[in-house]
Protein backbone atom coordinates (compact mmCIF):
# COMPACT_ATOMS: atom_id res chain seq x y z
CA UNK A 1 0.00 0.00 0.00
CA UNK A 2 1.38 3.68 -0.89
CA UNK A 3 1.43 6.37 1.45
CA UNK A 4 1.09 10.09 0.56
CA UNK A 5 3.99 12.66 2.90
CA UNK A 6 0.72 13.14 5.51
CA UNK A 7 0.36 9.19 6.01
CA UNK A 8 4.25 8.62 6.39
CA UNK A 9 4.43 10.95 9.05
CA UNK A 10 1.33 9.65 11.09
CA UNK A 11 3.39 5.99 11.24
CA UNK A 12 6.11 5.04 12.82
CA UNK A 13 8.07 1.51 12.77
CA UNK A 14 8.70 -0.10 16.08
CA UNK A 15 10.64 -3.28 16.23
CA UNK A 16 8.71 -6.16 18.39
CA UNK A 17 8.74 -9.57 19.20
CA UNK A 18 5.30 -11.45 18.54
CA UNK A 19 4.71 -14.07 21.19
CA UNK A 20 2.66 -17.03 20.76
CA UNK A 21 1.99 -20.41 22.69
CA UNK A 22 4.20 -22.44 20.40
CA UNK A 23 7.14 -19.88 19.62
CA UNK A 24 8.37 -16.47 19.82
CA UNK A 25 9.60 -14.19 16.85
CA UNK A 26 10.97 -10.71 15.49
CA UNK A 27 9.25 -8.39 13.37
CA UNK A 28 8.38 -4.68 12.44
CA UNK A 29 5.38 -2.78 12.97
CA UNK A 30 3.27 0.37 12.37
CA UNK A 31 2.31 2.55 15.28
CA UNK A 32 -0.24 5.17 14.68
CA UNK A 33 2.20 8.64 15.69
CA UNK A 34 1.13 10.39 18.77
CA UNK A 35 2.63 13.67 19.45
CA UNK A 36 1.68 16.94 21.40
CA UNK A 37 0.07 20.21 19.30
CA UNK A 38 0.50 23.36 20.60
CA UNK A 39 -2.31 25.73 19.38
CA UNK A 40 -1.57 29.77 19.33
CA UNK A 41 -4.13 32.32 18.55
CA UNK A 42 -2.40 35.79 16.98
CA UNK A 43 -4.81 38.86 17.03
CA UNK A 44 -4.29 42.67 17.53
CA UNK A 45 -5.34 44.06 20.74
CA UNK A 46 -5.54 47.90 21.24
CA UNK A 47 -2.96 48.46 18.43
CA UNK A 48 -1.09 45.93 19.58
CA UNK A 49 -0.09 42.15 18.70
CA UNK A 50 -0.55 39.27 21.00
CA UNK A 51 0.06 35.77 20.38
CA UNK A 52 -1.69 33.60 23.08
CA UNK A 53 -1.13 29.51 24.01
CA UNK A 54 -4.73 28.51 24.39
CA UNK A 55 -4.77 24.50 23.97
CA UNK A 56 -2.43 21.87 23.87
CA UNK A 57 -3.57 18.48 22.44
CA UNK A 58 -1.92 15.15 21.52
CA UNK A 59 -2.61 14.21 18.01
CA UNK A 60 -1.38 12.39 14.99
CA UNK A 61 0.66 14.82 12.88
CA UNK A 62 -0.80 16.05 9.71
CA UNK A 63 -3.26 18.47 8.82
CA UNK A 64 -2.80 20.81 11.58
CA UNK A 65 -4.12 23.66 10.03
CA UNK A 66 -7.49 22.02 10.11
CA UNK A 67 -6.97 20.78 13.58
CA UNK A 68 -6.35 24.08 14.93
CA UNK A 69 -9.16 26.12 12.77
CA UNK A 70 -11.94 23.29 13.57
CA UNK A 71 -10.84 23.58 17.02
CA UNK A 72 -11.18 27.13 17.32
CA UNK A 73 -14.50 27.32 15.08
CA UNK A 74 -15.99 24.20 17.13
CA UNK A 75 -15.13 26.12 20.31
CA UNK A 76 -16.90 29.22 19.11
CA UNK A 77 -14.25 30.99 19.56
CA UNK A 78 -14.21 31.96 15.75
CA UNK A 79 -17.32 31.60 14.00
CA UNK A 80 -16.53 32.34 9.76
CA UNK A 81 -13.16 31.96 7.75
CA UNK A 82 -13.07 35.70 7.09
CA UNK A 83 -11.83 36.13 10.80
CA UNK A 84 -8.66 33.91 10.10
CA UNK A 85 -5.83 35.87 8.31
CA UNK A 86 -3.76 32.59 8.27
CA UNK A 87 -2.25 29.25 9.67
CA UNK A 88 0.89 28.40 9.79
CA UNK A 89 2.80 25.68 11.78
CA UNK A 90 5.52 27.42 13.97
CA UNK A 91 8.96 28.08 11.94
CA UNK A 92 11.25 26.74 14.29
CA UNK A 93 8.75 23.58 16.20
CA UNK A 94 6.49 21.51 14.17
CA UNK A 95 4.39 20.50 17.24
CA UNK A 96 3.14 24.50 17.24
CA UNK A 97 0.59 25.81 15.08
CA UNK A 98 0.03 29.76 14.88
CA UNK A 99 -3.67 30.96 14.10
CA UNK A 100 -3.44 34.17 13.11
CA UNK A 101 -6.88 36.25 13.35
CA UNK A 102 -7.29 39.40 11.14
CA UNK A 103 -7.23 42.85 12.48
CA UNK A 104 -10.51 43.81 12.77
CA UNK A 105 -11.60 40.39 14.83
CA UNK A 106 -10.62 40.35 18.39
CA UNK A 107 -11.68 36.77 19.83
CA UNK A 108 -13.62 36.91 23.57
CA UNK A 109 -10.64 34.40 24.96
CA UNK A 110 -11.06 35.51 28.54
CA UNK A 111 -14.43 34.76 29.39
CA UNK A 112 -14.71 31.53 28.77
CA UNK A 113 -14.56 29.46 31.42
CA UNK A 114 -12.72 26.04 29.79
CA UNK A 115 -9.23 24.81 30.81
CA UNK A 116 -7.82 24.04 27.59
CA UNK A 117 -5.73 21.27 28.24
CA UNK A 118 -6.98 18.22 26.72
CA UNK A 119 -5.94 14.90 25.89
CA UNK A 120 -6.22 12.70 22.82
CA UNK A 121 -8.97 10.46 24.94
CA UNK A 122 -10.79 12.49 26.51
CA UNK A 123 -11.34 15.95 25.37
CA UNK A 124 -13.72 17.36 27.53
CA UNK A 125 -12.01 16.21 30.79
CA UNK A 126 -10.67 19.76 31.91
CA UNK A 127 -13.51 21.98 31.13
CA UNK A 128 -15.34 23.65 34.06
CA UNK A 129 -18.49 22.73 33.98
CA UNK A 130 -21.21 21.11 31.66
CA UNK A 131 -22.30 24.84 30.94
CA UNK A 132 -18.93 25.74 29.74
CA UNK A 133 -18.78 23.49 26.97
CA UNK A 134 -22.76 23.40 25.45
CA UNK A 135 -21.21 26.12 22.57
CA UNK A 136 -24.17 27.52 20.61
CA UNK A 137 -23.95 27.28 17.22
CA UNK A 138 -24.77 29.98 14.33
CA UNK A 139 -26.60 26.73 12.05
CA UNK A 140 -29.06 25.95 14.93
CA UNK A 141 -31.85 26.27 12.10
CA UNK A 142 -34.96 23.52 12.91
CA UNK A 143 -34.75 21.05 9.22
CA UNK A 144 -36.59 18.34 9.15
CA UNK A 145 -36.58 18.24 5.67
CA UNK A 146 -33.65 15.51 5.26
CA UNK A 147 -34.72 11.93 4.31
CA UNK A 148 -31.92 9.59 3.95
CA UNK A 149 -32.66 6.07 3.01
CA UNK A 150 -31.53 3.21 5.44
CA UNK A 151 -29.32 1.46 2.51
CA UNK A 152 -27.54 4.20 2.41
CA UNK A 153 -27.14 4.10 6.10
CA UNK A 154 -25.85 0.99 5.38
CA UNK A 155 -23.58 1.54 2.71
CA UNK A 156 -21.50 3.59 4.67
CA UNK A 157 -19.08 1.53 7.35
CA UNK A 158 -17.90 -0.65 4.40
CA UNK A 159 -16.72 2.51 2.24
CA UNK A 160 -15.23 3.68 5.82
CA UNK A 161 -12.95 0.89 6.06
CA UNK A 162 -12.24 1.65 2.24
CA UNK A 163 -10.87 5.22 3.28
CA UNK A 164 -9.69 3.96 6.42
CA UNK A 165 -5.41 3.82 5.30
CA UNK A 166 -3.82 4.68 8.65
CA UNK A 167 -6.31 2.29 10.13
CA UNK A 168 -5.60 -0.56 8.58
CA UNK A 169 -1.94 -0.28 8.75
CA UNK A 170 -1.47 0.64 12.52
CA UNK A 171 -5.09 -0.10 13.71
CA UNK A 172 -4.89 2.69 16.14
CA UNK A 173 -6.53 5.71 14.59
CA UNK A 174 -9.91 6.88 14.97
CA UNK A 175 -11.73 8.21 11.98
CA UNK A 176 -14.42 10.75 11.19
CA UNK A 177 -15.86 10.67 7.68
CA UNK A 178 -18.21 12.83 5.84
CA UNK A 179 -21.09 11.40 3.24
CA UNK A 180 -23.66 13.17 0.91
CA UNK A 181 -27.34 12.07 1.39
CA UNK A 182 -26.79 9.72 -1.59
CA UNK A 183 -23.94 7.96 0.54
CA UNK A 184 -21.67 9.48 -1.71
CA UNK A 185 -17.89 10.05 0.48
CA UNK A 186 -16.46 13.05 0.83
CA UNK A 187 -13.68 13.22 2.66
CA UNK A 188 -12.27 11.56 5.99
CA UNK A 189 -9.76 12.40 8.42
CA UNK A 190 -8.12 10.38 10.92
CA UNK A 191 -6.08 11.02 14.40
CA UNK A 192 -4.99 9.18 17.58
CA UNK A 193 -7.84 11.58 19.18
CA UNK A 194 -11.41 11.45 18.14
CA UNK A 195 -12.08 14.64 18.83
CA UNK A 196 -9.26 15.71 16.50
CA UNK A 197 -10.10 13.77 13.91
CA UNK A 198 -13.54 15.38 13.76
CA UNK A 199 -11.60 18.92 14.63
CA UNK A 200 -10.05 18.20 11.40
CA UNK A 201 -12.95 17.54 9.32
CA UNK A 202 -15.17 20.12 10.33
CA UNK A 203 -12.00 22.58 9.99
CA UNK A 204 -11.31 21.73 6.44
CA UNK A 205 -14.89 22.25 5.61
CA UNK A 206 -14.26 26.02 6.98
CA UNK A 207 -11.19 26.57 5.60
CA UNK A 208 -12.82 25.81 2.20
CA UNK A 209 -16.10 27.35 2.62
CA UNK A 210 -18.44 24.41 2.78
CA UNK A 211 -20.14 25.45 5.88
CA UNK A 212 -22.65 24.87 7.60
CA UNK A 213 -23.15 20.70 6.83
CA UNK A 214 -26.35 20.83 6.75
CA UNK A 215 -26.82 18.46 3.66
CA UNK A 216 -24.02 15.45 4.45
CA UNK A 217 -24.06 12.95 7.26
CA UNK A 218 -21.02 12.43 9.71
CA UNK A 219 -19.80 8.91 10.39
CA UNK A 220 -17.78 8.13 13.43
CA UNK A 221 -15.27 4.92 13.84
CA UNK A 222 -15.60 4.68 17.34
CA UNK A 223 -18.47 6.04 19.94
CA UNK A 224 -20.31 9.57 19.65
CA UNK A 225 -19.55 11.29 22.92
CA UNK A 226 -21.35 14.89 23.83
CA UNK A 227 -18.05 16.54 23.10
CA UNK A 228 -18.39 15.05 19.09
CA UNK A 229 -21.86 15.62 18.71
CA UNK A 230 -21.65 19.48 19.60
CA UNK A 231 -18.61 19.70 17.25
CA UNK A 232 -21.25 18.59 14.51
CA UNK A 233 -23.80 20.79 15.82
CA UNK A 234 -21.44 23.82 15.90
CA UNK A 235 -20.63 22.66 12.27
CA UNK A 236 -24.53 22.33 11.18
CA UNK A 237 -24.56 18.61 10.64
CA UNK A 238 -27.87 17.23 11.36
CA UNK A 239 -27.49 13.53 10.67
CA UNK A 240 -24.62 11.82 12.47
CA UNK A 241 -23.62 7.92 12.71
CA UNK A 242 -21.44 5.98 14.83
CA UNK A 243 -20.03 2.15 14.50
CA UNK A 244 -20.21 1.76 18.36
CA UNK A 245 -22.59 3.52 21.60
CA UNK A 246 -23.53 7.22 21.73
CA UNK A 247 -23.83 8.34 25.35
CA UNK A 248 -26.95 9.31 27.02
CA UNK A 249 -25.35 12.80 27.40
CA UNK A 250 -25.03 12.48 23.29
CA UNK A 251 -28.35 11.56 23.00
CA UNK A 252 -29.96 14.18 24.81
CA UNK A 253 -27.61 16.87 23.11
CA UNK A 254 -28.78 15.28 19.61
CA UNK A 255 -32.41 15.46 20.77
CA UNK A 256 -31.83 19.43 21.96
CA UNK A 257 -30.30 19.55 18.76
CA UNK A 258 -32.77 18.60 16.38
CA UNK A 259 -30.43 16.10 15.36
CA UNK A 260 -30.63 12.25 13.84
CA UNK A 261 -28.25 10.28 15.97
CA UNK A 262 -27.54 6.88 14.80
CA UNK A 263 -25.30 4.18 16.77
CA UNK A 264 -24.50 0.49 16.81
CA UNK A 265 -23.73 0.28 12.90
CA UNK A 266 -23.63 -3.03 11.44
CA UNK A 267 -24.11 -4.59 8.28
CA UNK A 268 -27.47 -5.43 8.87
CA UNK A 269 -28.35 -3.60 11.59
CA UNK A 270 -28.30 -0.24 13.56
CA UNK A 271 -30.32 2.25 16.20
CA UNK A 272 -31.49 5.22 15.83
CA UNK A 273 -31.41 7.37 19.40
CA UNK A 274 -33.38 10.76 17.95
CA UNK A 275 -34.28 12.08 14.90
CA UNK A 276 -36.18 9.02 13.68
CA UNK A 277 -38.22 11.38 10.86
CA UNK A 278 -34.89 11.38 9.16
CA UNK A 279 -34.69 7.57 8.10
CA UNK A 280 -36.59 5.95 5.63
CA UNK A 281 -37.70 2.39 5.69
CA UNK A 282 -36.70 2.14 1.88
Amino acid sequence: MKFNKMEISAIAQQRIRIVTSSDSQDAEDDLAVEEPLEIQLGFTEFGKKIKKSISVTMRTPGNDDELAAGFLFTEGIITEKGQVNAVKNDVFDENKVVVNLTDDFLPQINSLERNFYTTSSCGVCGKASIDAIKTVSAYQQNDNTLLVSRKVIFSLKDQLHLQQSIFETTGGLHASALFDLHGKFITLREDVGRHNALDKLIGNALLNDLLPLANHILLLSGRASFELIQKAGMAGIKIVVAIGAPSSLAVKLAEESNMTLIGFLKNNKFNIYSGFERISEL
